[in-house]
């Protein structure tokens, strides 16, 4: 049998979590839809855990995404989340918590709509001191009982092996399939304009927002407009993260609104760190830069 066919038999059999590490465009998400889709034949029902925050499959860049699939209609509707989980940013670097924790709370949130079987798709970062502490930490935040590792080389052994030593899930290496094609930076760039400029393309709404509603606390006597166009996080005041949203600075009023295609006023906004500018190009910014402080 076809070792990538074995790794899909082998994860809709065992249930619980399969989770998908490699490098840049190894074929992971590809193989995620290979799981889910065998899951869904086979009666189960399957949540993606879509982690890639740079290129996401499921809900908008900046964000962990969740899509519960009980059918093939569910899967062709995979951009569309379930559950949401705000992290600010296209890049895991410097954002290592909020990824780790918020795929955390979507697995929760996962089980308990009853997933038997749920599969974990990472992003790129797998090199490197950071590439090994956010796997080395997501790994022990989901527990997974098979982790797959689409290498090209040798570039996943320092990772796997900490894997292996630390964990006591199931670690398979397989050789990146040779129909992956990839992609260049400037192409990888235009997926992230292209996924949130179709995310915003839906009826847009606009609220005032106070100055008092942001986690992080803006400073006192903050300068607004150095939150034009910031990405944000919708919370319900519950624990949950209804969708995203970008800061508009109102100049001649010195305020702020929130544009967003969630159709509910949230509560309460979570502070991202890119700024979407013309075209939806995201470019990351520092908080701490912007607020002045530590």
């Amino acid at each position: 049998m076809d070792p990538y066919d074995e790794v899909v038999a082998r994860a809709v059999a065992q249930r619980g979590v399969t989770m998908l590490v490699g490098g840049l465009d190894t074929g992971k998400s590809t193989l995620a839809r290979r799981i889910t889709e065998a899951g869904i034949d086979a009666g189960v029902m399957v949540g993606y855990l879509d982690a890639d925050v740079g290129q996401s499959t499921i809900g908008p860049p900046t964000t962990v995404g969740l899509r519960l699939c009980r059918s093939r209609a569910d899967l062709e509707a995979l951009a569309r989340a379930d559950h949401l989980a705000f992290v600010g940013s296209t890049s895991p670097q410097g954002h290592l918590l909020p990824l780790v924790s918020g795929a955390r709370l979507l697995l929760d949130r996962a089980r308990a709509a009853g997933a038997d079987l749920v599969v974990v798709d990472t992003t790129g970062l797998v090199s490197g001191v950071y590439g090994q502490i956010l796997k080395f930490h997501k790994v022990g935040m989901l527990q997974p009982d098979l982790v797959v590792g689409l290498a090209r080389g040798q570039e996943l052994e320092p990772v796997l092996g900490v894997l292996r030593r630390f964990y006591p899930a199931d670690v398979v290496s397989l050789d990146v399939h040779p129909d992956v094609v990839p992609a260049s930076v400037e192409r990888r760039a235009q997926n992230r304009e292209d996924s949130m400029r179709r995310y915003f393309a839906e009826q847009l709404q606009r609220w005032r927002v106070r100055p008092t509603v942001f986690m992080p606390a803006l400073p006192a006597l903050f300068d607004l407009s150095a939150l034009d166009r910031i990405v944000v996080g919708l919370a319900d005041g519950k624990g949950q993260c209804i969708g995203v949203g970008y800061l508009e600075h109102v100049a001649d009023e010195a305020a702020l609104r929130l544009i967003s295609p969630v159709a509910d006023a949230p509560k309460a906004l979570i502070l991202g760190s890119a700024r979407l500018e013309e075209g939806f190009r995201a470019r990351q910014v520092d908080l701490r830069n912007l607020f002045g402080s530590d």
